[in-house]
């Protein structure tokens, strides 16, 4: 099993089509990972909508009073910033467009993914694309340990998790009443970041790792602050090593994080993850180890473990084993079809919403709104179901002739698509279509099309 550049566009793309360009070996991937799409089709800054939140509270509490105006004032603004997490929506769809290979998005997709977050109130939710800008795509070709630290102080990822509602127990904060430790990010980064379930972590380390967690809250400028008055004091016990002293800092914090990065149990989780989402629901176990090898020999530098996983002979294996999810399923398409990122990013709001938006939530994944804090399930049984593929069929058989005008020649569209990855059947079937809408619908619908 070697490397193959068509392969490479689909499993670790986004996509075969007319503005693919193929690669030479796993270097070009790699390479790939240059890409500028994310200043070509720019998303913004937490630290950019701070404005935003501190108008949407004021609003809030003159709407509590009663003030003339105000719910008005509230619903309009919250309409305009609705506004731009869509123009946010078209860069993200234009950016896995126009990408040569597409494989730093795919990542951006993984990560965002791994490190769920999802805005839980109305102020928070349209604000969930900026974290993926802060804390993920600065470090995707980095170290792992700095990603973790930006993640796990992200305002959205602060918010999500309830730890701005924390306080660690003896703190000046946590002598009131009413106020305690709340454990939910301390075990999520335990569990679901970092080493994992079945982790080398106990329910001490867990609470522990809470009460060192505590005083960390929004700054009110677009990021997080780190408040000693609400830590515990003392020093915390995580995993065998303390933390800290009687005043808190978060110095150690970052330490700690950095350890729990360094972690076998950390290195041999990531790696399976990674495996399992780009190769297969239940991958080659040399494969994650080769990895995990990596990633442990490096100091978790993430470049290492995206090159282990590009040249174990695993990853190429010639039978398409995964699932497109419904996001990488319309990009792929999108791609296929030639739509170009310029009319991604001019497309009317009633065309997204009708040609994206609605359709990838009748396929089962509503855009920024995860399951669960563990993201996206990637099994294909969660994806292939009556609903879905229903889902899947009715988009290839309408959307097509609904953006793209004219259609392509199915006979030709069925190679563009799936280039010589192609199967018998599915090139049968574009070549006896009997319409050009009919031939593109079946060549996307294909069982073939929906694999990576």
């Amino acid at each position: 099993m070697r490397f193959n550049p068509q392969i490479a566009a689909t499993r670790f793309g986004t996509g075969l089509g007319p503005t693919a360009v193929f690669v030479g070996d796993a270097g070009g991937v790699l390479a790939s990972l240059d890409d500028d799409m994310a200043g070509r089709f720019p998303i913004g800054h937490m630290v950019d909508h701070a404005d935003y939140l501190s108008k949407y509270r004021d609003l809030a509490k003159a709407r509590r009073k009663g003030e003339d105006g105000a719910r008005e004032a509230q619903k309009a603004l919250r309409i305009a910033v609705k506004d731009r997490s869509l123009d946010w929506f078209r860069a993200t769809l234009a950016r896995q467009v126009a990408a040569p290979v597409g494989f730093h998005e795919r990542l951006s997709l993984f990560w965002t993914d791994h490190f769920t977050v999802e805005g839980k109130q109305a102020v928070y939710r349209p604000l969930v694309a900026t974290f993926t800008e802060d804390a993920i795509q600065p470090h995707i070709t980095g170290r792992f340990a700095d990603m973790l630290k930006a993640v796990v102080t992200h305002p959205i990822m602060l918010h999500y998790l309830d730890q701005f509602a924390s306080v660690g127990e003896g703190s000046v904060v946590g002598q009131q009443a009413g106020k305690g430790l709340n454990e939910n990010l301390a075990r999520e980064v335990l569990e679901l970041h970092t080493l994992g379930v079945g982790g080398s972590y106990t329910q001490t380390d867990v609470r522990e790792f809470a009460k060192l967690l505590a005083g960390f809250r929004y700054d009110g400028k677009g990021g997080a602050v780190y408040r000693a008055r609400r830590a515990s004091p003392g020093a915390e016990v995580i995993l065998g090593k303390a933390y800290g002293d009687d005043t808190p800092r978060v110095e150690d914090v970052y330490q700690a994080l950095e350890d729990i990065a360094a972690h076998p149990d950390t290195a041999r989780h990531l790696a399976w993850k990674l495996a399992v989402h780009f190769v297969a629901d239940r991958p080659d176990p040399e494969l994650v180890a080769h990895i995990a090898a990596a990633y442990l020999r490096s100091g978790g530098d993430l470049m290492a473990c995206y090159e282990a996983l590009l040249e174990h002979p695993a990853a190429w294996a010639p039978e398409a084993q995964k699932v497109r999810r419904p996001i990488e399923f319309i990009t792929a398409s999108l791609r296929a079809l030639g739509i170009t990122p310029k009319a991604i990013m001019a497309a009317e709001t009633r065309i997204v919403m009708q040609s994206v938006v609605v359709p990838m939530r009748m396929m089962g994944q509503p855009w920024e709104r995860p399951p669960g804090p563990d993201g996206w399930p990637e099994d294909a049984g969660h994806w292939i179901t009556p609903q879905g593929l229903a889902a899947r069929l009715q988009w290839a058989m309408t959307v097509p002739a609904a953006i793209t005008n004219p259609l392509p020649d199915p006979r030709n569209f069925a190679r563009t698509a799936l280039g010589d990855l192609i199967d018998s059947d599915t090139d049968f079937a574009a070549r006896a279509a009997a319409t050009r809408w009919e031939g593109v619908g079946l060549v996307l619908a294909s069982p073939r099309f929906q694999m990576r």
